[in-house]
């Protein structure tokens, strides 16, 4: 969709190929510039947008930030996970040092803590694909505008990971036992489930995009910036209809509210319904490493700071790099595409707790910390 040609005009103010930076106003605006590959997030597009958006930060004529994607499919499919892949299987066969499977989370995270500390309001037109790193580029915002194309997840139990970009502290903090719902599974949100989650903040129809923008930009943002975001959002707020989810909010509640996995699983069994059956079936396809990483990560994150819950999401990251499913999962679903990984163990109870724990232990002088 092209921008109007009226009102604010938007002031091109660097970037790349990959990801474009632009001044309206008082706002600030980034576009994902990559539509062929769903917008996936490179390193090179979060090394960029990290010292644009702490400039930002500090910038007292920019107060606040409009972030979208490009194209109609997708805001932001995740982070290339196929490139950090190359890398790893490149340094498996003796090839290269592998640096990318550490730079790539690192900076990654990084910026992830940034959006959750910035003080300025930050919306996210998460419209289409928003999964993974993604929703690590919105979920941390303080605006979430879901639109009519809206598809929110976070699939990596499927490839082998862990739902990571910050999702250790924010899925525990949804409500009831939803988080993990969502992480376990990886089932995907329309937008009145992502509202109704709390993923997202506002619904707004698809075809209101360039107007909101455009509101936005010609806003008087000198106040309360945070206010005038919110009255500019809540002119063009709908209704998203009712919440698939909620239906299934009590089951979800009674099966993965339970304090350890083989408890969620007894759950699912003794719950019974076709939902339930349906839930056991997509858990039995998830990495099974994947599936009790993921419930140990979500446990301790519910009492973990943001900051300790990055910390630890690098940790579980190096773990899986230097695993078996990651790879085996992103040759599954992104390079064969046979999509039929074979996981070892292959099944959860084969799973050594022992290997889980050591995944959260400190990688020493190499941990990702952060200034205080």
């Amino acid at each position: 969709m092209s921008e109007q040609t009226t009102g604010v005009q938007p002031e091109p103010i660097g970037g790349t190929e990959e990801i474009a930076f632009a001044r309206r106003g008082a706002l600030g605006e980034v576009k994902l510039a990559r539509p062929k590959a769903l917008n996936a997030l490179t390193l090179g597009m979060v090394e960029t947008f990290d010292p644009q958006l702490r400039a930002w930060g500090t910038d007292t004529g920019v107060q606040a930030v409009l972030i979208r994607g490009q194209g109609e499919k997708a805001f932001c499919a995740g982070g290339d996970v196929r490139a950090v892949w190359e890398d790893g299987k490149a340094l498996q066969r003796g090839e290269g040092d592998g640096a990318l499977t550490r730079r790539f989370f690192w900076a990654e995270y990084s910026l992830n803590r940034l959006i959750h500390q910035f003080s300025k309001p930050y919306v996210a037109w998460i419209d289409g694909i928003t999964m993974g790193g993604g929703l690590g580029l919105s979920m941390h915002g303080s605006h979430r505008v879901a639109g009519d194309r809206t598809l929110a997840a976070m699939p990596e139990t499927g490839i082998g990971f862990f739902p990571d970009v910050g999702a250790t502290w924010v899925l525990p903090r949804l409500p009831g036992a939803v988080g993990m719902y969502l992480a376990l599974t990886g089932a995907r949100l329309k937008a009145a489930d992502a509202v109704y989650a709390g993923l997202a903040t506002h619904y707004v129809p698809s075809e209101a995009e360039v107007d909101l923008a455009q509101a936005l930009a010609e806003a008087d943002l000198s106040g309360d910036a945070h206010a005038a975001v919110d009255r500019v959002l809540g002119a063009f707020t709908q209704d998203p209809g009712p919440a698939p989810l909620q239906d299934h909010r009590a089951a979800i509640d009674r099966c993965f509210g339970q304090p350890s996995l083989e408890l969620v699983l007894r759950a699912l069994e003794a719950e019974g319904s076709a939902w339930a059956n349906d839930t056991l079936e997509t858990l039995s396809k998830r990495s099974p490493t994947s599936v009790k990483l993921t419930f140990a990560a979500l446990q301790r994150g519910r009492h973990l700071d943001f900051d300790s819950c990055m910390t630890m999401e690098y940790r579980l990251s190096q773990a899986c790099m230097g695993g078996h499913d990651y790879y085996e999962g992103i040759r599954a679903v992104l390079v064969d595409k046979d999509h039929a990984p074979q996981w070892q163990p292959a099944t959860i109870e084969q799973v050594d707790d022992e290997v889980i724990e050591r995944a959260f232990h400190s990688l020493s002088e190499h941990d990702l910390v952060f200034e205080p």
